[in-house]
């Protein structure tokens, strides 16, 4: 069997943004249930640590599936012709190892990431909140509506970005508000999402409306920051996974070097959720706080997704990279 080759208009065709949402909490209940093998990523940065590579391996039981994801990761492209996050997902098969697809890796980053966030959005924040707060103006900002817009009744959206020209931009061609600054964006807001490449905080925790709910996500590795410590102390605090959060987010790991929370500030996990081993909100006037990291098994089940999706639509193209002995 040939491998197959799955590029980004393959992807945005076969993984829509409310199919997707529904793909990642089988994921995180799969993990949860332990039926996942998932290493911390491993990640080798430039001297002038202007971009780094990253290798994401993992392994899920249900659906069976294999493989690992290589990206690099280069946050200074904002404004070139290049997305910040490119590379590869090569898929496997679970009896004999061969290589079943090697799938676009930033389109699928794009989408799970804000999906995960939607995840987190419909398990977290008020069944009734309409009023939506992004902070940056990135390919995240754009993908983070939609996915609020998939799981939330939004009917009001205030965006502001740290350089104002492209805030500005992205307020005009989405259609929604443009904020002055991260302040009158955020009061009021019933959702944040903070979608930047800050490395200090843009998000106080003052500013947060009582019931509102936040999704952390630009911060994926140090010294990246985006919420202040008051902001985390003050919500109630879910993780993709605490060992990675632990071991990678500042916005967490500050707050804990500082004495102002201890590592049991995590409620919990998204698959605890899922399972409901633990609550969710426990009232219409708490702040929950979704910190995202992103995980291998993410882009691995959203990899077979579209790999499935492809084989029943003959979606893709072929590459002859068998495996097969030769004499």
């Amino acid at each position: 069997m040939d491998t197959l080759v799955l590029g980004h208009r393959e992807v945005r065709a076969l993984l829509p943004m409310a199919e997707c949402v529904d793909v990642m909490a089988a994921a995180f209940a799969t993990l949860a249930r332990g039926d996942a093998v998932l290493p911390l990523r491993s990640a080798t940065a430039l001297p002038d640590r202007r971009g780094f590579l990253g290798l994401m391996p993992s392994y899920l039981g249900e659906p069976r599936a294999l493989g690992v994801k290589v990206v690099t990761v280069f946050p200074g492209n904002l404004g070139t012709p290049y997305e910040s996050h490119q590379g590869a997902i090569l898929l496997f098969e679970t009896e004999n190892g061969r290589l079943l697809a090697v799938v676009d890796a930033g389109t699928v980053t794009e989408i799970r990431t804000a999906a995960v966030s939607g995840l987190a959005t419909r398990l977290l924040a008020r069944p009734d909140a309409s009023t939506l707060a992004i902070l940056g103006s990135g390919t995240q900002a754009g993908v983070h509506l939609e996915a609020m817009r998939a799981v939330r009744p939004i009917r009001e959206v205030r965006v502001w970005s740290r350089t104002e020209a492209h805030g500005r931009a992205f307020a005009a061609r989405h259609g929604v508000s443009f904020a002055p600054t991260a302040r009158e964006a955020v009061e009021g807001a019933d959702i944040v999402c903070t979608v930047t490449g800050a490395q200090a905080p843009i998000l106080e925790g003052e500013w947060l409306a009582p019931g509102a709910h936040v999704n952390a996500v630009g911060a994926s590795v140090p010294p990246y920051r985006e919420l202040d410590s008051a902001a985390v102390a003050r919500s109630r605090l879910f993780v993709d996974r605490r060992e990675s959060a632990l071991n990678e987010a500042e916005d967490v790991r500050v707050p804990i070097r500082e004495g102002r929370i201890g590592e049991d500030h995590i409620a919990g996990e998204l698959g605890d959720l899922l399972l409901g081993r633990v609550a969710g909100r426990s009232g219409p006037h708490e702040i929950t706080l979704f910190k995202s990291l992103g995980l291998a098994v993410e882009d691995l089940a959203a990899a077979h997704h579209v790999y499935a999706q492809a084989r029943a639509r003959g979606a893709g193209s072929s590459l002859e990279i068998t495996g097969e002995r030769h004499g």
